[in-house]
C-alpha cells in the first residue's frame, strides 16, 4: 500500500513538473520542428549543401567503431553507447544550457536540421517513398525527439526562474541550491525520470530494428 502511495505521489510530481514546463516544451518543440522541416525541404529540393553535409555525416558514422560493432551483430553494445551519448554528452549539457534560456534553441534547430537531412537515403531517395523506411525513420526520430525536447525545456524552465526570480516564472519556494531554484532542480530530476527510459527505448528501437 505504501509503495502504491509513493508511486502515485511520484506520478503527481512528474505531472506537475511537466505542467510548469509546458510553455518551454512547446517552444523547444517548435525549434525542432523548424530544424527538421528546413533540413527535409532542403534535401528533397536537392540542395547541394544539405546533401553533401548528409553524406559526410553518414560517412563518418559508417567508419566509426559503433558501425563496425553493428556489422558484427553487437547491436546491444551499440545501443548502450548511443543511449549514454544521447543522455550524458547531449541531453544533460543541453539542460544545463537552459540556465541561459536562449542557448538550447539554436542547438534544437541544428539537431532538428540533422534529423531532417537524413530523411533521404544514401542514394538521395526520400525515405517517405518506402513504407518500411518511412516507419523506421519517423519512429526513431520521434522517440529521440521527445526526450530531447523534455530535457532542454526542463533547463529553459529553470533558467527563466533563475534569470527572472520575481516574475511569473518564479517557483513557490525561494530556496536555492548554488543559486539555482531548488524547486526547479527537483522538476528537472522528475522530468529526467521520463527522459532516461525514453532515450533507452529510442536507442534499442533504432538499432534492434535494423
Amino acid at each position: 500500500m505504501r509503495s502504491e502511495t509513493s508511486r502515485a505521489a511520484l506520478s503527481r510530481d512528474i505531472a506537475a513538473a511537466l505542467r510548469r514546463a509546458r510553455q518551454p516544451i512547446l517552444w523547444v518543440a517548435l525549434a525542432y520542428f523548424i530544424g527538421i522541416a528546413t533540413g527535409a525541404i532542403q534535401v528533397h529540393a536537392r540542395s547541394t549543401f544539405a546533401l553533401d553535409y548528409r553524406d559526410r555525416l553518414v560517412g563518418r558514422i559508417r567508419q566509426s567503431d559503433s558501425a563496425h560493432a553493428l556489422s558484427k551483430g553487437h547491436w546491444g553494445r551499440v545501443a548502450a553507447a548511443d543511449f549514454a551519448g544521447n543522455l550524458v554528452l547531449n541531453a544533460i549539457p543541453s539542460t544545463i544550457m537552459g540556465l541561459a534560456v536562449v542557448l538550447p534553441f539554436p542547438v534544437a534547430i541544428y539537431r532538428g536540421w540533422i534529423g531532417g537531412i537524413v530523411s533521404v537515403d544514401g542514394n538521395h531517395v526520400s525515405r517517405f517513398s518506402n513504407p518500411r523506411e518511412c516507419a523506421y525513420y519517423l519512429s526513431v526520430l520521434l522517440l529521440q525527439l521527445i526526450p530531447y525536447i523534455l530535457a532542454q525545456a526542463a533547463g529553459v524552465r529553470v533558467g527563466l526562474a533563475f534569470m527572472m526570480p520575481h516574475s511569473r516564472w518564479a517557483y513557490g519556494s525561494p530556496q536555492r541550491w548554488l543559486g539555482v531554484p531548488a524547486d526547479g532542480i527537483r522538476d528537472v530530476l522528475h522530468i529526467y525520470l521520463l527522459v532516461v527510459p525514453m532515450f533507452l527505448i529510442a536507442s534499442i528501437v533504432e538499432f534492434a530494428a535494423r
